[in-house]
């Protein structure tokens, strides 16, 4: 047990971080590594590994998330800001290399080989992006001569365009969702809120009409028969078969079928093996933290570290969203992990580098009281010097 006495670093961070966010991402993490011991195997066996080898994996990467997660929410609200910047600017180099030097997989060129690991660069750009457009939205409020929603809006434009180089348009939409979400949060008239919707629903149009893969989603979510919904009707059945209390801890089916079913659609599994009930409680626990970070944005005075916060939350809330419907069939699929949860190093880290930005800005931080605002009102500028 950590002595409130006690004045080192880490007796600082224990008393000051939001021990119930921290527990709450811990479960997460603990949860992916049980769900992948229930979804895995099949998968690995199908392709000749080692029955264990995403579990192995998937603890493996656990390792350098809680380094991350502690030592990013460690850093004050400027140095959280300055390492987003260099993990900005590294995630815009790999985004481009990857367009050149990058491997194809399902039609897309996403990942890309450094050090003989493979890396998705477009999964640490998003937390860096929200936690940059944060400080120039807020930066704009401070300072007017600062044009930092003209910077947010070119930087936007920048992502999307390599983003959708890519193709990765489900990545695409949840950067441009969190990018709205900030300008609706930092006051933005109605006026260009109705603008941007109307972009958006352009967009949404134009990739329809112009983009081969996502014209085929789309179509096969509205009519089923037009082409292979096998992933999506599996899934559906998989919470059919499991009800209420699941069919008991490997006793699932889908897993030994389903190709994704320790990635994009482990969720489907934890309801066919441990039942509605489970999902429910999983279900909980990405709610407790969305709720939670909100309430923190909201009673937080400084723009920047309430902007990000709110931009951040949404961010992993968003992701959570988008995995969750795509089980249950309610938008057309996309490769969207579940945040701790689904298989993927590069989804791991990048949800560790959010939570420990996310378990930064949260942290309790000493405010002014009224009579020290009284007393520093009344210092000349002389005597601040």
């Amino acid at each position: 047990m950590v002595s409130r006495a006690d004045r080192s670093r880490f007796a600082e961070w224990f008393w000051t971080v939001d021990h119930y966010l921290l527990a709450a991402f811990g479960l997460l993490m603990v949860s992916g590594v049980v769900l992948s011991f229930a979804a895995s195997p099949p998968v690995a066996e199908r392709i000749g590994l080692d029955s264990f080898y995403f579990v192995k994996r998937q603890a493996m990467f656990l390792i350098p998330s809680v380094i991350i997660i502690i030592g990013a929410s460690l850093l004050s609200p400027r140095l959280i800001r300055r390492a987003a910047l260099l993990t900005f600017i590294g995630a815009i180099i790999l985004l481009v290399a990857t367009l050149f030097f990058g491997f194809e997989t399902k039609g897309a060129r996403r990942w890309i080989y450094i050090a003989g690991v493979s890396v998705q660069p477009s999964e640490f750009l998003k937390p860096a992006f929200v936690i940059i457009i944060a400080f120039l939205l807020s930066e704009s409020g401070r300072r007017r001569e600062v044009p930092g929603v003209l910077f947010a809006f070119f930087l936007f434009v920048i992502c999307a365009a390599l983003l959708i180089a890519q193709p990765d348009f489900g990545q695409t939409m949840l950067l441009g969702a969190a990018w709205a979400a900030l300008f609706f949060l930092n006051g933005l008239s109605w006026v260009l809120i109705s603008a941007l919707g109307i972009i958006g629903v352009v967009g949404l149009v134009a990739a329809y009409a112009f983009l081969p893969h996502v014209t085929d989603r789309v179509d096969r979510f509205l009519d089923p028969d037009s082409g292979d919904t096998f992933q999506v009707d599996t899934a559906m059945d998989a919470f059919i078969s499991g009800g209420w209390f699941g069919q008991g801890p490997g006793e699932g089916t889908v897993k030994r079928i389903l190709p994704d079913s320790h990635a994009d659609f482990v969720f489907a599994v934890v309801a066919e093996e441990f039942g509605a009930i489970a999902c429910i409680l999983l279900v909980s626990v990405f709610a407790f933290i969305v709720i939670r970070g909100l309430m923190h944005a909201t009673r937080e005075q400084e723009a920047f570290a309430r902007l990000a916060t709110a931009g951040l939350t949404v961010l992993f809330g968003l992701q959570a969203t988008i995995n969750l419907a795509v089980n249950l069939n309610l938008i057309p699929p996309k490769g969207m992990t579940l945040p701790f949860v689904s298989y993927g190093g590069t989804s791991i880290i990048s949800s560790a580098m959010l939570a420990g930005a996310l378990l930064a800005l949260t942290r309790s931080r000493p405010r002014p009281s009224r009579s020290d605002v009284v007393t520093v009102s009344r210092l000349s500028p002389s005597s601040l010097m």
